[in-house]
């Protein structure tokens, strides 16, 4: 495998893996009591770091298409290279999904359809304008962490964790709002299983996002390059 089809393939597996990891520990962990903020937020941190350290060495490990339009908004990569990891990191967030629908429908008892695959919607009677702020908001600070940390010129060997810690934080702050996303991608992934609301409402966890991204390219290239 060539050099450049090995990146789009780690990022495939890295953001299957996000979406699995985290959204499991949403749906299946706690023994059937609800998992907390804490449990959640450790679990999707924990997943960047390992994917950031394991074939973040390859691609970067974006996972992320607002992180991949950060870093093409910034110049740390083509645009044309930033759209195939996305097309890349949504295939990998569905077979991450279906993998955890596969695992949930495996239960005695379970009913045909999933209503759970730990899906980003609106919570606790938010607006919507509410929602796409927050996820904006989280976004651009998770992206200025990614930006800084992995950086030429003041990056640091301990990227990863300073990574997962963030987003750990970001889901303690939010997520009480929507189930944060900060990730077009991880949120597609389960949506389009569950469907109902989560798909509907799916537009609100890509718009958020991905300005959020692109604003955080674009104060990053203004500070930076």
């Amino acid at each position: 495998m060539d050099y450049f089809a090995a990146r789009y393939w780690c990022e495939l597996v890295g953001t299957a893996i996000l979406v699995l990891v985290g959204c499991s520990t949403i749906v299946l962990s706690g023994f059937g009591a609800p998992a907390g903020a804490l449990q959640i937020g450790t679990a999707f941190g924990l997943a960047v770091t390992a994917v950031a350290y394991s074939l973040g060495t390859v691609s970067g490990g974006h996972v992320n298409p607002a992180v991949s339009i950060a870093m093409a908004t910034a110049g740390r990569m083509g645009w044309a290279d930033a759209i195939i990891y996305i097309i890349y990191q949504l295939i990998g967030a569905a077979i991450g999904a279906g993998i955890l629908m596969l695992i949930v429908m495996g239960k005695a008892g379970a009913p045909a359809t999933v209503a759970n695959l730990g899906q980003n919607i609106i919570m606790g009677g938010y607006s919507v304008a509410t929602v796409i702020g927050v996820e904006f908001v989280a976004t651009l600070i998770f992206a200025l962490v990614i930006l800084g940390a992995t950086a030429s010129r003041g990056g640091s060997a301990i990227a990863g964790l300073i990574i997962g810690l963030t987003l750990v934080a970001l889901h303690l702050a939010f997520i009480s709002v929507d189930m944060l996303s900060v990730n077009p991608a991880r949120s597609f992934g389960p949506a389009i299983f569950v469907r109902g609301a989560a798909l509907e409402q799916l537009w609100i966890f890509f718009v958020g996002p991905i300005a959020g991204g692109f604003v955080a390219g674009w104060l990053y290239q203004q500070k930076w390059l």
